[in-house]
């Protein structure tokens, strides 16, 4: 997630380049043709026009706010990892004790049993992002788009691109639960599922008494709630009926454009003539000097200051489209995606801290104010 405010402007320029040019060479060729080659019959009313680009406007508007609901809510499913993380760790910390053992565990042992499942608790994190982050089909075509590729290789990197699971795993769990998980499809309910299996042992021990067990486990439930939360917001794209209806609405918008506002610049600048006219009757001015004919002939060629606004209507809606188009996936590690790496190591550091370890983790560093 980029955090700049002068993002927005500066970096869809930059974005959007190759795009701008595309949008001038569209407005100038039928300018070219209408007044250069003299086909004045080149042109459409406004209206028809008009009704598209406010029709192209809803829909571009309903699919952003599709986009950004599935980003908010990916956002909020990862709040609420981050509340129920800090509410494991401490029933971890409170409620594993001696206080109905069987056997009792000293203080050393009794931390073990914590770091443990804290720490098995932050390799559920690591293999749940690391899930999130492995692409689907719909959003191969974003990564692999020229543009795109550029700016991630010289801006930023994903984290789960450049380390591998096993790698990322091995400082929290042990080879045997390591290899159990890898086995497996699902690893992040692999991981929850040996935090029940544990629980239950401590609860056999003696170290959990029935109605805390019974809320560790309403936990684990809750944690397997938002692990599906945010695999169903994964698992389902966009539907492409709306994607793909949008985009190609908003490009015959875009082509179309030039062909009906630069028959409202001729009327403007037959207007201005009309008006250079009246002046020179009304002052009996017979001058055709330098700064008669300049304005004079920026009438006869009003037509062309349609190119720029055509070219910037055309981006206006361009941009609209491109920022809907990259934010309806929020796992993929895109620049605008939620920073679920970042707010992994915000959490564990956290909750680390919550047990007293050492040796915690630094923040990942932002790169080129991303947030990763």
């Amino acid at each position: 997630m980029y955090t700049k405010r002068i993002f927005p402007l500066r970096g869809m320029l930059v974005w959007t380049k190759k795009y701008i040019l595309i949008f001038l060479l569209i407005s100038v060729v039928p300018v070219f043709l209408f007044d250069v080659l003299n086909w004045k019959w080149l042109h459409l009313p406004w209206l028809p026009i008009g009704l598209l680009g406010t029709a192209v406007a809803f829909i571009a508007g309903f699919k952003n706010n599709a986009s950004y609901d599935k980003l908010w809510e990916a956002r909020k499913i990862w709040g609420g990892i981050v509340n129920s993380s800090r509410s494991w760790t401490i029933m971890i910390k409170d409620f594993i004790t001696n206080d109905h053992a069987k056997s009792k565990l000293s203080e050393s042992e009794l931390r073990t049993v914590h770091k443990e499942l804290v720490y098995r608790h932050v390799a559920w994190m690591t293999a749940l992002r690391y899930q999130l982050r492995q692409p689907k089909p719909w959003e191969e075509y974003l990564n692999k788009k020229r543009e795109n590729v550029k700016f991630k290789n010289r801006l930023f990197q994903i984290p789960e691109h450049t380390m591998s699971l096993e790698d990322a795993l091995d400082p929290y769990i042990t080879k045997e639960e390591k290899a159990i998980i890898l086995a497996k499809g699902n690893r992040p309910s692999q991981l929850l599922g040996i935090q029940s299996k544990r629980l239950r042992e401590l609860y056999q021990a003696g170290l959990i008494e029935d109605f805390r067990h019974m809320e560790m486990k309403n936990m684990l439930v809750e944690l397997y709630t938002l692990q599906g939360k945010s695999e169903r917001i994964k698992n389902f794209p966009y539907p492409r009926q709306f994607a793909t209806l949008n985009f190609l609405f908003v490009w015959i918008f875009i082509i179309l454009l030039p062909f009906g506002v630069m028959n409202e610049f001729e009327s403007i600048g037959g207007g201005f003539i009309e008006d250079l006219k009246r002046h020179a009757l009304e002052q009996h001015d017979q001058h055709t000097g330098f700064f008669h004919a300049l304005p004079h002939f920026l009438g006869m060629h009003f037509v062309w200051l349609s190119v720029p606004f055509s070219a910037l209507i055309s981006w206006v809606f361009y941009c609209i489209e491109l920022i809907g188009e990259n934010t309806e996936n929020p796992f993929q590690g895109g620049v605008n995606d939620v920073p679920i790496s970042s707010m992994s190591r915000g959490i564990e550091i956290d909750i680390r801290q919550l047990i007293d370890d050492t040796d915690i983790p630094k923040p990942l560093v932002w790169e080129n104010d991303i947030v990763l």
